[in-house]
């Protein structure tokens, strides 16, 4: 299949192209380079460095590829920030992939795989969260998500451009090529990784007083190749149905867990320093992935707290300055 994946420069997005080449299908990245990196993205990829709200571009960039699908990753992914600067995620996050879905309307490109979140559910009702929970995001990054899989309803209602989205939990860990690598960094586990590398003094956890059973944030950790392993099944059976799946490992861990298993594969003492909690922060989010594995047969390979984040550190050991 020739695909075009938006984002493919980034965490993420450059472990799939890497993975659809390997599969056999030709990949054209679409990156404006802002958040992703040059050099993530594997040689035998082609590279378009734009922005999915330039209209012009993104046809042309669909044409040029001879796309059959597109696999939209771009895009601002900080909870805290949205809340901070929620205009700059709704713009972002909505409008400007606007033109994209539009490109693929004129061009008649007819399927996209959309990375969405976990953050589109907002504080959960259960301690496992399934597809049929209420969708009520308790920040700004979530609702740029929610309301891109609405306007792909209607994109599909008006155009059948069928779509798969993916609810991502928290993705971690890294293949032998390709690590987390932000900047400025805010995901956990990266951060506790540079402070064992003594990059940084300390892991600030936000938030002691939440009520779980130490009081941090839980979260359900998955590895980046699991994850990217659920699209390339969706990509196969995507066609006369919009798919809808989480994707997680079905087991929370707290910050305090992550960082004592991160002391345990580094043999570091990692200091902390305890801070406020964030806005729009739920206390728990854990998957429940139960549909995608009886519909789709996707199951995690690499489930362990501990194995997720010895990929991330032996990645970044030897990748100590990322892709700088």
């Amino acid at each position: 299949m020739k695909l075009l994946i938006t984002g493919g420069a980034g965490y993420i997005g450059s472990v799939l192209a890497e993975a659809c080449l390997q599969a056999g299908h030709e990949v054209t990245v679409y990156d404006n380079l802002s958040t992703g990196h040059r050099q993530a993205v594997p040689p035998q990829a082609k590279l378009v460095a734009g922005d999915v709200g330039d209209a012009d571009l993104v046809l042309k960039a669909l044409r040029y590829s001879g796309a059959e699908a597109v696999v939209h990753m771009a895009g601002y992914i900080e909870a805290g920030e949205s809340m901070a600067d929620p205009g700059k995620y709704f713009r972002n996050n909505d409008c400007r992939p606007l033109e994209l879905l539009e490109a693929m309307a004129v061009a008649g490109v007819s399927r996209i795989i959309f990375s969405s979140t976990a953050a589109i559910y907002g504080n959960p009702q259960s301690d496992f969260i399934n597809e049929d929970h209420p969708l009520q995001p308790a920040n700004c990054y979530g609702q740029t998500k929610l309301f891109f899989e609405q306007m792909l309803d209607w994109y599909d209602e008006i155009y059948g451009i069928k779509h798969a989205a993916l609810r991502y939990f928290n993705a971690a860990g890294a293949t032998p090529e390709h690590g987390e690598e932000h900047h400025p960094e805010s995901h956990l586990v990266p951060l506790v990784l540079q402070a064992a590398l003594g990059r940084r003094p300390h892991v600030e956890i936000y938030g002691c007083d939440y009520p779980t059973p130490d009081g941090t944030c839980i979260r359900d950790y998955i590895h980046v190749a699991d994850l990217v392993e659920a699209h390339l099944i969706a990509l196969e059976r995507l066609r006369d149905e919009n798919l809808h799946y989480n994707l997680g490992n079905g087991r929370g861990y707290s910050v305090r867990e992550v960082i004592e298993a991160a002391r345990r594969v580094t043999g570091s003492d990692i200091k902390v320093k305890e801070s406020g909690r964030r806005a729009g922060d739920p206390a728990r989010l854990v998957a429940s992935s139960a549909r995608i594995s009886a519909e789709l047969g996707w199951r995690p390979k690499h489930p362990q707290l501990e194995e997720i984040i010895a990929s991330a550190w032996e990645w970044r050991r030897r990748h100590p300055n990322g892709y700088g």
